[in-house]
Parts: C-alpha cells; sequence; structure tokens
C-alpha cells in the first residue's frame, strides 16, 4: 500500500476499496472454491424479517458503538471474504488493512428455554411460515427483544478474531455480526440452527395443538348431535 511521508496510507475512495476487495476476493476462492462470501447490493444490509430483526438487535451491543459502524463499513465495502453459521457458532474471513485476512470466531450457548416451542410452536404451521416471520405480534416482542429469546445478549457470546486489535469487539468481528444479517435474508431458518432449535419440534407442537383443536371440536359436535337425537325422541314419545 502506497504511504504518504507522514508514514499515513494514501486515501483511497470507496470504489477503490470495493475494487481492490473484488480482486482480492477473487484471489481467495481460487485457493478457497466453498467459500461463501457476503456482497451487499444497495444500502440496506438486510429486508427480510429475521435479517432485518438481527440487525436492529446489534444496536443493543452498546458498548461497542465505536466498532458497530465501522463494522457495516466493512460489510458494504465486500471485505466479507466467506461466512459459515453452525449450531452454536458462526466463522468467517474478513479483508483487513495491508491485504491481510483475519479468521473470526463467534460462539454462543444454545437456547434451553422451552417457552419457545410450547409458545411460538402453536402458531406456526409449516416452515416458510416460520422463515417469513409470520407469527403473532406479541410473540414478536416477547422473543426478539433485548431480554429475551432468539438472539443472543452480548455477555453470552464469546468473540474471537487473529487481528491485532486488543478489542473484545473489532471491526472484522463487526463485519461478520452484521453478515449474518444479510445471510439470514436468503436463508433466515439457519437463525434457528445457530441458537439449537429444533425447528420440525415448533412444526410438531402446531400439528399436534391443531389435532387436538380437531378433536375437541368433533367431540364437542358429537356430543351435541346426541342431545339432539334424545330430544327427538323424547318429542316423539320414543325408546
Amino acid at each position: 500500500m502506497a504511504r504518504r511521508r507522514s508514514g499515513f496510507p494514501e486515501y483511497a475512495s470507496v470504489a477503490e476499496k470495493k475494487q481492490k476487495a473484488r480482486r482480492q476476493l477473487e484471489k481467495y476462492q481460487a485457493t478457497h472454491p466453498g467459500a461463501k462470501p457476503v456482497t451487499i447490493q444497495g444500502t440496506k444490509i438486510a429486508s427480510s424479517f429475521w435479517g432485518k430483526a438481527w440487525c436492529k438487535h446489534l444496536k443493543y451491543y452498546a458498548d461497542y458503538d465505536n466498532r458497530i459502524p465501522r463494522g457495516r463499513a466493512y460489510l458494504k465495502n465486500g471485505f466479507v471474504f466467506d461466512l459459515f453459521i453452525q449450531k452454536g457458532a458462526i466463522h468467517g474471513v474478513v479483508y483487513g488493512s495491508g491485504d491481510k485476512l483475519y479468521d473470526v470466531s463467534i460462539h454462543m450457548a444454545p437456547i434451553e428455554d422451552q417457552r419457545l416451542i410450547e409458545q411460538i410452536g402453536g402458531h406456526i404451521e409449516n416452515l416458510e411460515e416460520l422463515a417469513q416471520g409470520k407469527f403473532p405480534k406479541s410473540l414478536e416482542k416477547e422473543f426478539l427483544t433485548e431480554e429475551n429469546g432468539l438472539f443472543p445478549r452480548i455477555n453470552e457470546i464469546q468473540l474471537n478474531c487473529t487481528c491485532p486489535d486488543s478489542a473484545k469487539m473489532c471491526k472484522h468481528i463487526s463485519a461478520i455480526l452484521y453478515a449474518v444479517g444479510a445471510r439470514l435474508d436468503a436463508e433466515p431458518l439457519l437463525l434457528f440452527e445457530l441458537r439449537d432449535i429444533d425447528t420440525s419440534a415448533l412444526i410438531k407442537k402446531s400439528v399436534e395443538e391443531k389435532m387436538n383443536s380437531l378433536l375437541e371440536n368433533a367431540n364437542s359436535t358429537k356430543s351435541n348431535r346426541v342431545i339432539d337425537d334424545d330430544s327427538v325422541l323424547d318429542e316423539f314419545d320414543l325408546e
């Protein structure tokens, strides 16, 4: 990287940074054919229900206000070269200063609160509804807040980056956290895999409740018919 006489890097426009990142990404993909980079089209990081909810939750990490905006810029400039989400963990590779690549890993404990199964499960009829975030507003308020549910609090996650920054959350970690929101646009159910929530259990719970409701209605209808039949017999003095 060219430097001024003062020792500071020469100024590069956003367009120049993006162009350079694209060249470096091509080199990275040549040696890592399975890489899954995250690219942003337009100004919004996420547009889906779960993607926007994840990004909105990051504002609760107030202790890292000075790092969060830089992470967004890194993501929008195309610096997230790889992102992999699995049960309890997020792994990523971020392109940084001096053409260096930094490995980021984020770990979190699974959700053990069975209310998710008991309450959300009773209102989700299929995976498509779950993926689109279609459930009652009351549940959204309960499970998508800072204190509860699906999104981890800052004290519940372990953050690691191979960069020399001594801060707990560097700009590379911030970029990966925002990249998760973008990835959820395309693969929303990854959120449930990340938090170790069995989506089939949610659907099963809903099916069970619907079947119980149908059986109750059927029994109620049958009971009414019996009463009606007895009334008819009495009316005509039949036994």
